[in-house]
This record gives C-alpha cells, structure tokens and sequence, in this order.
C-alpha cells in the first residue's frame, strides 16, 4: 500500500493528461506492487527552490511496506522514477529529489485496523 506525493513547481497545465495514471503505473511496477493498492498524490504549482533555484523541479515521497527498506533498492526504484520524470516532465536529473520510506505493516491503516491485520 505505498504513498506516492509529488510536489512541483510546474503548473498543473504543464503537466500531461494521463501524467497520474502513468505515474501511478510506473511507481506500482517500479515497487512491485499492485497498481489497485496504490496512494498518489500529484501538486502542482507549488512555490519551490531547489539547489537555489525556482527551475522546474520535482520532490517526491515514496512511503511503502517491505520495497524502500535498503539501499540497493532504492538505488533501482530511483534510477526507474527518475527515468520516467524526465521524460515525461522534461526534467533534468538535477532538479529530481526523491525520498524514501520505509514503512512497516502496524504503522499502515485500512478498514478500520492496520495493514497487520489484514
């Protein structure tokens, strides 16, 4: 059940159409996880400053259950994320930060309980 939230500076127009369903397709393989399962959240237009500059950028947060807990991994999921964010924003790899988070099943809730239990 991974949380994806992406801020940027780029205004909403300036994003592709099917921007977040490819995205939530492309993080969903990236993880290994079902794209049903998926939790993606997309700001635009946000004021930003990376590296001292207001530059088109992007930050992103990936939070997820047994995918972003060493750093071999991350090294893979973000080399694939950040692949996709350039070509689809017309980014450089420069101005794409993205954090990982490793989350354990108690500290997920659904339905009422936690992801523990289901």
């Amino acid at each position: 059940m991974p949380f994806v939230s992406l801020d940027t500076n780029l205004p909403a127009e300036g994003l592709p159409a099917d921007f977040l369903q490819k995205m939530c397709s492309c993080v969903a393989a990236t993880l290994g996880k079902p794209e049903e399962r998926m939790n993606l959240v997309v700001k635009p237009g946000c004021p930003m400053l990376m590296s001292g500059s207001s530059a088109p950028c992007v930050i992103l947060s990936v939070s997820a259950i047994g995918c972003t807990n060493t750093a071999e991994k991350n090294r893979e999921h973000s080399a694939k994320i950040c692949r996709f964010l350039t070509e689809e924003l017309s980014l450089t790899l420069d101005r794409v930060v993205i954090s990982f988070h490793a989350l354990e099943p108690h500290q997920v809730g659904k339905n009422g309980t936690v992801m523990s239990f289901l």
